[in-house]
């Protein structure tokens, strides 16, 4: 493989702004939908094809479809930035689907090559670093995006590769942030028509959906830099009790400084109680067993951790904020707000959560490509 831009290279981050902010400055940027996949690189020349994740590691022998889809429908010399994801029909429609996708990552071969033909994956392309022999790197977005749209005009909508829409308008980008959520997208990005392409730096702007809900305390995970003389929280483990009255794991909040780890463990002790007493006591035998059963403690990015916890006693109701749900569970880590001491934990449900009206994928992967300007 010799192409101007070679791996291994970072891709280009983006920060947090208001919606607000992101919509006044859309003279200066253009905008479009944020996937909700693994972040990719793809780097081909002629036949030869490599997949990059965000951290440089590879994915290519984990999508094959994408490496064929590629070969069949990029341009020979080529390196793109974008995103590989899964897409799922549900009563909606077609909607992504991170923890399917999460399951594609396997050292089996054998499972890899069954996924990729019961969960094939597709890829998305929202920005440009080479093509033929010329770099991208130096040039303005605006002139990347227009050098996109022309290498991959000839994209269908069908997939599995697609170029991403964009938009200059903001009442249009308000909507699909609005809308596109109910596909799984979690948010809008902007980039500025006038910056370069910056490897590992926070030059494009993003908004992701958030909110807040009122979750009840039922254990916690030491922190890895615990130790006896020390003993540090590591995260808490969250739950919501469903319609059957039945506590459920969703998710769990773990974004403190040294001091608070420190503070939540004595805070916490009293509440400590033995795993067979707890509503989650069942999970004791599933940890030796079949991990993999466990909900909410395993997937292939952590296995190998030690996913034994601590039982507190499910009296504790706290605030977290997050961005979306991923099935019955917070797609990402909660952020702490605050302790709720006037609810009861048996208040907590799921009804409280906030449910995106449904949308379909493949409306958003269509060929109206937008903003080419």
């Amino acid at each position: 493989m010799d192409l101007p831009v070679m791996p291994p290279i970072q891709p280009m981050l983006a920060k947090s702004v208001t919606l607000e902010n992101m919509l006044s400055m859309v003279r200066y940027v253009q905008i479009e939908p944020k996937w909700d996949g693994f972040r990719c690189l793809v780097f081909k020349d002629g036949d030869e094809v490599e997949l990059a994740s965000r951290n440089t590691k590879p994915l290519t022998r984990y999508f094959p479809e994408v490496v064929a889809a590629c070969r069949e429908q990029l341009p020979d010399r080529i390196v793109l930035d974008g995103e590989i994801f899964v897409g799922l029909q549900g009563p909606d429609g077609w909607r992504l689907e991170f923890e399917t996708l999460q399951e594609r990552i396997h050292p089996a071969t054998s499972r890899v090559d069954r996924l990729a033909a019961e969960t094939p994956a597709g890829f998305v392309a929202f920005d440009l670093l080479a093509l033929g022999d010329e770099s991208f790197v130096e040039r303005p977005f605006a002139e990347r995006r227009t050098a996109l749209v022309e290498a991959l005009g000839h994209l269908d909508g069908t997939g599995p590769c697609f170029l991403t829409r964009t938009t200059e308008d903001p009442a249009e980008a308000e909507r699909w942030f609005e809308e596109f959520e109910g596909a799984g997208l979690d948010g809008v990005v902007a980039k500025p028509l006038g910056a370069a392409y910056e490897p590992n730096k926070r030059t494009m702007l993003k908004i992701k959906h958030e909110r807040t809900a009122d979750v009840v305390l039922a254990g916690y995970r030491e922190h890895k830099t615990s130790t006896p003389e020390q003993p540090l929280i590591g995260s808490l483990l969250l739950g919501l009790y469903d319609d059957s009255g039945e506590l459920q794991h969703i998710g769990v909040s773990a974004s403190f400084t040294a001091a608070r780890r420190a503070e939540l463990w004595q805070e916490l002790q009293p509440l400590v109680c033995d795993i067979a007493d707890h509503p989650w006591g069942r999970w004791q035998e599933f940890l030796t067993a079949s991990p993999d059963r466990v909900p909410g403690t395993q997937s292939r990015w952590s296995a190998g951790k030690d996913l034994g916890f601590t039982a507190l006693r499910p009296e504790r109701v706290l605030e977290v904020k997050y961005d979306h749900m991923e099935g019955r569970r917070f797609r990402h880590t909660a952020h702490f707000k605050r302790w709720r001491t006037d609810r009861d934990p048996e208040t907590c449900g799921y009804g409280q959560l906030d449910e995106p009206a449904g949308y379909d994928l493949t409306r958003i992967l269509s060929t109206d490509h937008g903003g080419t300007r």
